[in-house]
């Protein structure tokens, strides 16, 4: 269900009160809501030995909220120096990181060996000469290829370009020893936003089989598998939420069965984002304009440069109208925002109450791709940031963008070269 009754119960009431003092719009989201998911999740994989999350920072890359994880004892999962460098401005280091990059260029790897260095997750078998210096531990992602099916937003495996191939795994490990690697991990990343936990179980499967191979032919026994992100988030109403509990059940037989016939487990990782901050964020809009031509739209102050899934993906993200949640939903409109675009629209043909000019809306699950997905096409600048904190009070977590911030780039020190060829 989108939006959780008691987020709405916190949020509704003062929604007119923070539109006054912030003005719209706005991403906020629910310290409350995001340590509860977090404090469960840890709870549901408590009898897997070893088991940590691992927040998939580009998600929702906001200081404010990678403290709340690193509170619950979280890690951090970063494909990218920027949210390399976020981990660690709030305090994780070491094995508290695990950097996921791809297409990854030396700088990257120089960075991400500093301060304390982090676990490195290797995308390509090329990459294995190309580390400066090679770590003692050692991570690869793993592309099964046609041996499994993907999802609609992640795609078909073979189609993917992360990840090593199924004929590439052994001879990876084996260059990564002679590398000087001593320990090891195994991760992959097959769904995104997947509600079948069966899909979640079966991939969990697929790494400790391929542990079990590395390990007949190279006697390595690992450290860890990372079984990455995709638990889904229902983002219909009508959607029924993912067997949390069936999952974390049946993984938790899985890796019992693997100690029984090893005499060992290695720990489990996974890094959700969507799963732990989707469900606990919003955008607030407020409507602005009201056009009829050969539909009814509704102008709000957003745009697809403040959450852009639906233009993107077709995605539906529900929406509420503040104080009207229980008028009927008699009328249909497109809602858009003022973008040079077709595609700028949060809702199509949606069913909705009658929205009148200064009406709230509140677009529902924005707390995982939704800002840190944000764009500057048309000079169009990003929304403010906010955290309705435990306590009840609310906290600017992020400025909104100006003009000054968009213009930024373009003050800078003159620089004219002149190619060899071009002197004559």
């Amino acid at each position: 269900m989108p939006m959780s009754q008691s987020f709405k119960g916190r949020l509704f009431p003062i929604t007119e009160q923070l539109v006054e003092h912030y003005g719209t719009p706005f991403h906020i989201y629910d310290e409350v809501g995001i340590r509860e998911t977090g404090e469960a999740l840890k709870q549901l994989f408590s009898g897997v030995a070893g088991f940590r999350e691992y927040y998939a920072v580009k998600a929702l890359p906001n200081p404010a909220i990678l403290k709340l994880m690193f509170d619950m004892g979280f890690g951090f999962d970063c494909s990218s120096i920027g949210e390399l460098s976020l981990s660690r401005q709030i305090g994780a280091r070491g094995e508290q990181i695990m950097f996921t990059s791809n297409n990854t260029d030396q700088t990257e790897f120089q960075i991400a060996a500093e301060e304390g260095g982090c676990v490195l997750n290797l995308d390509d078998i090329s990459l294995i000469e190309k580390v400066p210096v090679f770590p003692e531990l050692i991570c690869f992602r793993y592309n099964p290829g046609p041996r499994r099916t993907g999802n609609v937003i992640i795609g078909n495996p073979v189609e993917a370009k992360y990840g090593l191939s199924h004929e590439q795994v052994v001879a990876a490990y084996h260059l990564a020893q002679q590398r000087g690697a001593k320990r090891f991990g195994l991760h992959t990343m097959v769904a995104s936003n997947e509600l079948d936990y069966n899909y979640m179980v079966e991939t969990a499967r697929m790494l400790l089989e391929i542990t079990e191979l590395v390990e007949s032919e190279l006697g390595i026994k690992f450290e860890f598998v990372n079984i990455g992100g995709g638990l889904g988030i229902p983002y219909q109403p009508d959607q029924d939420p993912l067997d949390i509990d069936s999952l974390a059940a049946e993984i938790e037989s899985l890796f019992s069965a693997f100690q029984k016939k090893h005499g060992y487990v290695p720990r489990m990782y996974m890094e959700s984002g969507r799963f732990m901050t989707g469900p606990h964020g919003v955008l607030v809009t407020s409507a602005i304009n009201h056009k009829d031509i050969y539909r009814n739209y509704i102008g709000v102050d957003a745009c697809m440069s403040a959450l852009m899934r639906p233009a993107l993906y077709g995605a539906y993200h529900h929406i509420d109208v503040v104080g009207k949640e229980n008028v009927a939903k008699d009328h249909i409109y497109d809602v858009s925002g003022s973008l040079c675009e077709n595609n700028d629209k949060f809702a199509v043909q949606r069913e909705l109450p009658k929205i009148d000019e200064g009406d709230i809306l509140v677009i529902h699950d924005t707390g995982a791709h939704g800002h840190a997905m944000g764009f500057q096409y048309n000079a169009k600048l990003r929304p403010k940031e906010l955290l309705l904190r435990a306590d009840g009070s609310v906290e600017l977590i992020r400025r909104e963008e100006t003009l000054a911030d968009y213009f930024a780039t373009l003050n800078f020190t003159e620089d004219h070269f002149l190619p060899a060829q071009a002197k004559g």
